[in-house]
């Protein structure tokens, strides 16, 4: 249960006065629904009202807080013209600018022969010092509530700063001292002030440097986060090596069948992933293992090596994927080498006929089935294994922690190896999968050549064609990827479809088109006329980056590539070079490039290395972006930006060890408030670990 102390941030946003149904729905997008959702929108700027000179010294296009007289009321014949106020000091006049405004409102707050304070941005239009619709308009006996310095926050439609500001500060109002969860020692190294301290200045801005994300009170902040993060995740971890596993040993009879048919040598670095993966199943505990592949390391043989092992000892095994064609590729890529070592596999996906999926459940249930492969299928109700001992989940950032752990309750104490063929930055791979032992395949097969990589600029898209072209004419493939599927009157993009028709005019029937939104059957259809041969050109969206295997497809065009993130280009590229014949990735772009653009692009020239490419992808686009969507199992943090707060990480996991060492029920004086630590990031699930032992 959530300690008393945390209650009143976690009640609903309506419990701050002045925030009624139409505002707490506007904070609710923004922020969240809880008052603690409030503390973690922090300011990305400042307003500076310290700045007070006479009208003469009013600095052009500034903040500037200045005391005048009202001398006159000029309101507009009409409404498309302003309604203007003249006003003056001992050095010049000041003309505040007002549209659509009510005029009694404005003559009773500006009532003429009386001074005001005034508050707003300078503009000198004319040769006349003007201010348009004034932030603040006060007494000189008021002239103390306009803040001096306020604080900028981001915005939602329908909601003002002013608004947001009083709403923040009331939030704040209500927020605890809660007891300190770090070790003194590490609080007087750097110099932080206690987490409620550093929240208020955060909060309150003084000067620009404490917007920046490497200030004292910042880096607080975000390392209470990534601790709650690591702590949470080591205690995960430790939950999980209590649930008893048992040895997995295998004999290496069906390795060695396997080894003798399989028409490569393993790498070098597949050979120790495979023992690193060997030395989790003899051991007692339960294996948890993330396997992350770049583009054409063969992370797939790895897995079947592993599988076969499991097989060996006796049990069942599984191997999930994420969407139907990519279950299928497994299968047509595994089958032969199962059938040579005798073994029965079978393929199960939400597409299979009622009497086919329950022939195929039977066999499951019996203990006929050695592997089965499929979608999220193989976690449903009904679906039971006679000894599931061993699992490889494919693709985990697109399955959530749940789906991996139903899968894992269809056996007792399973062994699973999880795989991603998304080059992931070390510390994103620290914050997302740090329950997890991880290994990393960034070898290539061998035969593998590398992708000759080359910018190309739109306006030699004839020479793209005829290149295509010729490639074709000698019995080879090409894709065609663009970033949308259908013109788009805001994005001056060239999309699919209108690729297509211009394709097939040239080249007929050899060119078919790939999509998102059409359904796996006619998805499979197309791919499968790919694969064959009677579709020599795809047009596709992003939809192929991940599981499509054509070994004589050598040219990948990207169109628009300036549009892509790095991590995607790296994968549509790792499309081609999957046989021995040379191949070129051309990346199609629209000049001028932006910096940011030109340099992505550099990047993807100069190397193949996916994990190189994932560091320089975070460089360039930060955590925000690159734990976006696309990576919906890596967490996204409400303070914490790892593009600047790397360095922490690596503290944080080091301390939440240390700490669970010393304390892992977590029943210290430290522990105690480390547990509010958990509470307040809402790390709960890491709790109920404990509790439930």
């Amino acid at each position: 249960m959530r300690p008393e102390i945390l209650f009143k941030l976690f009640t609903q946003n309506t419990e701050l006065a002045g925030v009624g149904p139409r505002i707490s729905n506007l904070l609710i997008n923004l922020t969240g629904p809880n008052i603690a959702d409030l503390l973690w929108l922090l300011p990305n700027n400042l307003i500076d009202r310290r700045v007070s000179p006479l009208i003469a010294d009013a600095p052009d296009g500034k903040i500037a807080t200045l005391t005048v007289t009202v001398v006159s009321h000029r309101p507009s014949a009409s409404r498309r013209r302003p309604y203007r106020i003249d006003c003056v000091d001992e050095t010049g006049k000041l003309e505040l600018i007002y549209f659509n405004p009510r005029s009694d409102y404005l003559r009773d707050i500006l009532p003429v022969n009386e001074k005001r304070v005034i508050s707003g941005k300078i503009d000198i239009f004319n040769h006349q010092i003007q201010m348009t619709h004034p932030d603040h308009v006060v007494t000189e006996e008021k002239k103390n509530t306009i803040c001096k310095i306020e604080p900028v926050y981001p915005l939602t439609q329908g909601l003002s700063g002013k608004v947001l500001r009083r709403i923040v500060a009331a939030a704040f109002e209500k927020t605890p001292d809660l007891p300190e969860w770090l070790d003194p020692n590490l609080i007087k190294r750097e110099g932080w002030n206690s987490w409620k301290k550093s929240l208020e200045i955060v909060h309150n801005p003084q000067h620009s440097v404490d917007l920046e994300q490497q200030s004292k009170e910042r880096m607080r902040l975000a390392y209470d986060e990534l601790l709650a993060n690591q702590l949470a995740l080591s205690m995960i971890r430790e939950h999980q090596k209590k649930r008893k596993g048992r040895p997995i040993m295998g004999s290496g009879a069906l390795t060695s069948i396997v080894d003798k048919n399989l028409p490569f040598v393993l790498t070098l670095n597949q050979l120790q992933v495979l023992d690193e993966i060997k030395v989790d199943l003899t051991s007692n505990n339960r294996m948890l293992r993330l396997l992350q592949g770049d583009v054409g390391s063969g992370k797939t043989v790895v897995a079947f090596y592993a599988i076969l092992t499991a097989i060996e000892a006796g049990y069942q095994t599984a191997f999930m994927a994420p969407t139907e064609i990519l279950a299928k590729q497994h299968f047509q890529t595994l089958e032969p080498l199962a059938k040579v070592a005798g073994l029965n596999i079978d393929i199960l996906t939400g597409k299979k006929k009622s009497k086919e999926k329950a022939q195929i459940i039977e066999r499951l249930r019996s203990g006929e089935t050695d592997l089965l492969i499929g979608t999220h299928a193989l976690f449903q109700a009904g679906i039971s294994f006679n000894k599931l001992g061993f699992a490889v989940v494919d693709e985990q950032h697109k399955f959530g922690v749940h789906q991996r752990l139903a899968l894992s309750e269809k056996g007792e104490g399973v062994d699973i190896l999880i795989m991603t063929a998304t080059p992931i930055p070390r510390t994103l791979s620290m914050t997302a999968y740090g329950d997890l032992d991880v290994s990393i395949l960034n070898s290539k097969l061998p035969g593998r050549k590398p992708v000759v990589t080359r910018a190309v600029s739109k306006e030699r898209l004839s020479d793209v064609v005829a290149g295509i072209e010729r490639v074709l004419s000698q019995g080879k493939k090409a894709y065609w990827v663009c970033p949308l599927i259908e013109l788009s009157e805001k994005l001056d993009l060239g999309s699919a479809e209108e690729r297509y028709k211009h394709l097939e005019k040239i080249f007929g029937n050899r060119v078919a088109m790939v999509h998102g939104r059409m359904n796996d059957e006619d998805k499979d259809a197309v791919m499968e006329s790919f694969r064959s041969g009677t579709v020599d050109l795809l047009i596709a969206t992003s939809v192929i980056e991940v599981g499509v295997d054509v070994p004589d497809a050598t040219i990948m065009v990207i169109e628009h590539a300036e549009r892509f993130g790095l991590a995607q280009l790296h994968q549509l590229r790792g499309r081609v070079g999957r046989g021995l014949e040379d191949s070129t990735c051309l990346l199609l772009y629209n000049a001028p490039l932006t910096k940011n653009a030109r340099a992505r692009i550099n990047v993807l020239r100069e190397s193949e290395d996916g994990f190189v490419i994932a560091e320089e992808d975070l460089k360039l686009r930060g955590s925000g972006e690159v734990l976006g969507v696309k990576q919906s199992g890596l967490p996204q943090f409400k303070i914490a930006d790892l593009t600047f707060h790397s360095d922490l990480l690596e503290l944080a996991r080091n301390d939440a060890q240390v700490i669970l060492n010393k304390d892992p029920n977590l029943t210290s004086k430290r522990g105690l408030a480390l547990k509010t630590l958990l509470y307040l990031f809402e790390r709960d699930s890491a709790v109920q670990y404990l509790k439930s032992g």
